[in-house]
């Protein structure tokens, strides 16, 4: 058995999320549900980030004190990923008691190693992105510097700070992101980046006057703790690390971020130097993926393009088919221009007319000429060759973390399976054990492996058909009786 720890970012509440954050949350827990079925110790942290100017001016707006409008958003948060049937294991906030303590102690360990220093900072800073651009990483708009992400106008902010010594881990970070992001473009990326600007000692407080909604600087309560500083830290918190060493220690080493590309190099060059001043491996892979692209834009609140999770449940008649149009588009290493024209499409050709149109006819003859009884007989060889090949290149691809090519690997061999009940006709047969025995094992062979992304529909199936899911790497059975109970409409097709 072994073991896998993944990890989305933690989402800022100061709105609802959206399929961008439902796109990184639904590929983490289908990673989370593959490792389970292999047997793995498998933990699935996800959560939300509420410290900071942003959700403290969001809530002053809203009249409300930050505690109050966090838990309000926390709920919604997890509505929404139930929605979504998202199986983490701990949903995390950046306000819990141990994640503080957490924060408090590696602040007072990287000022005794020597790793935190006072100073003062003048810089040019977004409250949404909550980050300070230099000369060259912000746009200028009508002369004005403007944020290169969100395209609002940038504060100027001049101010006391305590100072994190980032500037020394250069040859560190050399060395490790090379074998620790997937795909290895966003490594060389990064390398890029510092080649370009070499690295400067970052600022992880704010005054308490200015931000005081955040974790107090253990030594200095006049001074808040950087709300990315605190963030990234929840992924020791949520491991174990002060209240389960050995725990911690068999969940780090096999510890997988999943993040967009916009925060990289958070979760890079400052993620790695942090982890390092701890005295702390790397984690294993950071696995980056692109944005979705809406009307020309990433999606996202401030661009107006948002497309709403509930919208696309609905659309796609649950959570099943929701998650399936979003990891079917799922690319690590581009942007994925999306619509609902593209999302119909997928839903209407993949899941109604292939894997719920072969469902639908094989239950169906089962039920009307062997009365649902279907035994064993063997599994012809056309049918084995196409499962047997599809099994394994999802295997590879699941490991590689392409879920994408996995699950087409599945439909193409749906998809054999629909042509062989075409070509063979055993409707016109008085008992067409063999095909339908066939046609029942590659079905299954499909819901095992498709379970990690449409557990409900896997599930449905099993139940219809009479057999019991299992792992995806099992394989086929020539020994088993079906017993069809009934003729389910997985899918129906969506009308544009």
């Amino acid at each position: 058995m072994g073991v896998f720890y993944v990890t989305t970012p933690i989402y800022y509440p100061n709105a609802p999320p959206h399929i961008g954050h439902a796109y990184t949350t639904v590929y983490a827990d289908v990673l989370a549900r593959y490792h389970r079925l292999l047997g793995d110790e498998t933990f699935y942290l996800t959560g939300t980030d509420e410290h900071g100017l942003k959700l403290q001016r969001v809530a002053e707006r809203a009249g409300k004190n930050p505690k109050e409008l966090v838990d309000e958003m926390a709920l919604v948060y997890k509505r929404y990923w139930a929605q979504l049937d998202i199986s983490y294991d701990r949903f995390i906030r950046t306000t819990d008691p141990d994640h503080e303590e957490l924060v408090r102690w590696a602040l007072r360990e990287m000022r005794s190693r020597g790793y935190i220093y006072k100073g003062r900072y003048s810089g040019w800073y977004c409250v949404d992105c909550e980050k300070f651009y230099s000369e060259g990483e912000y746009v200028v708009v009508e002369g004005k510097p403007h944020c290169p992400i969100h395209r609002k106008p940038l504060e100027w902010v001049e101010e006391e700070t305590y100072y994190f010594k980032l500037s020394v881990f250069e040859q560190h970070l050399r060395k490790t992101i090379p074998e620790r992001v997937y795909p290895d473009y966003y490594a060389r990326e990064v390398l890029g980046k510092l080649d370009k600007e070499g690295l400067r000692d970052i600022s992880i407080s704010r005054p308490r006057s200015r931000v005081w909604w955040g974790i107090p600087i253990p030594w200095d309560p006049e001074h808040t703790t950087y709300v990315w500083f605190d963030a990234l830290l929840n992924y020791l918190t949520g491991a174990g690390l002060l209240s389960d060493r050995g725990r911690f220690e068999r969940l780090w080493s096999n510890v997988h971020h999943v993040i967009g590309k916009d925060i990289l190099w958070f979760h890079t060059v400052i993620w790695f130097s942090m982890l390092e001043a701890l005295d702390i491996s790397p984690p294993r892979r950071v696995i980056v993926h692109g944005f979705l692209i809406n009307r020309g834009l990433k999606m996202g609140k401030s661009a107006g393009n948002v497309i709403a999770i509930e919208d696309l449940v609905e659309r796609y008649q649950g959570s099943d088919g929701a998650r399936y149009v979003l990891m079917r588009v799922f690319n690590p290493g581009k942007d994925v221009d999306i619509s609902f024209e593209l999302f119909d499409s997928i839903y209407n050709s993949d899941l109604a007319d292939n894997l719920g149109n072969l469902v639908r006819r094989v239950s169906t003859l089962a039920l009307r000429k062997l009365g649902g009884l279907v035994e064993a007989s063997g599994v012809d060889g056309r049918i084995e060759r196409a499962v047997e090949r599809a099994l394994e290149e999802y295997a590879s691809h699941m490991e590689s973390f392409d879920v994408s090519n996995a699950i087409q690997s599945v439909m193409a061999a749906l998809r054999e399976a629909n042509a062989y009940i075409n070509e063979t006709r055993p409707w016109e047969k008085a008992r067409p054990s063999e095909e339908l025995y066939s046609l029942l094992e590659a079905i299954r062979a499909a819901a095992n492996a498709l379970q990690v992304v449409i557990p409900r529909a896997a599930a449905r199936t099993a139940a219809a058909l009479g057999f019991e899911l299992d792992r995806p790497d099992r394989g086929l059975d020539s020994q088993r009786v079906y017993k069809v109970r009934e003729s389910p409409i997985l899918f129906k097709k969506v009308r544009g």
